[in-house]
């Protein structure tokens, strides 16, 4: 066995809990009834989790939300990410890092 794989043990795919799907959703819900956001996505990987918002059914995610356990004692294991892959808020805690979207005026470009 090589020492990496004994210094990173990997028990399964990454999901959110509970309370951290409930504050997620909450800013989901809010940004729905705006009119902003249509659609979402939740996806387990191997090394993250990633809720992902839609303008529309079938584009390209607006915002991706993810969990990255293996970050979070270096930059934080959660991070808001927005089109094109430009990370707009990461930190250690999710409602600090879920504030990005209070700060934010959203306009639906056609």
């Amino acid at each position: 066995m090589s020492d990496a794989a004994d210094a990173q043990p990997q028990a399964g795919p990454v999901f959110f809990d509970r309370r951290e799907l409930d504050q997620i959703l909450r800013v989901y819900g809010r940004m729905v009834a705006s009119g902003e956001w249509r659609d979402y996505s939740v996806v387990g990987h191997r090394d993250l989790a990633e809720f992902a918002v839609f303008r529309r059914s079938g584009d390209a995610p607006a915002y991706r939300i993810e969990k990255r356990p293996a970050l979070r004692l270096r930059q934080g294991q959660w991070a808001v990410i927005g089109e094109g892959g430009v990370i707009l808020r990461r930190g250690r805690e999710l409602a600090q890092v879920l504030r990005v979207f209070d700060s934010r005026r959203f306009s639906v470009v056609e």
